[in-house]
């Protein structure tokens, strides 16, 4: 797990050294971007399938599968959508689990659907 949040804080650091230049979100493509994020993890397709879209989710990629999601009112923050969800998904145990969480949405430079990192 360790080296999974190391992964992530990379990837989240590499995209942000660029966030500097990046123009404002387009929150409507942004949500286009999270709808079709979640759609293809229900579907069971993997997060690179989105390629050119940088999708993380540690849920997803440790294989839990989506049942279902009811999206949030966004909040758009400039350089990102930020969405609330709620999940409902089986875990790799085979256990339901329901849970709230927040994506971060980015169109620029690239289209990123990043979900926000809790302790």
């Amino acid at each position: 797990m360790a080296l999974r949040r190391r992964t992530f804080f990379s990837l989240v650091v590499g995209f942000c050294v660029g966030c500097g230049s990046s123009a404002p979100v387009d929150a409507p493509k942004a949500k286009q971007a999270l709808v079709a994020a979640l759609d293809a993890w229900k579907r069971g397709d993997k997060p690179d399938s989105l390629k050119p879209v940088v999708v993380q989710d540690m849920d997803w990629m440790g294989g839990a599968k989506l049942v279902s999601y009811e999206l949030g009112d966004g909040k758009d923050d400039n350089l990102n959508l930020r969405c609330p969800v709620k999940l409902k998904l089986v875990d790799a145990d085979g256990k339901e689990v329901e849970k709230t969480v927040t994506y971060m949405v980015g169109t620029s430079p690239v289209t990123t659907v990043f979900r926000e990192f809790s302790m």
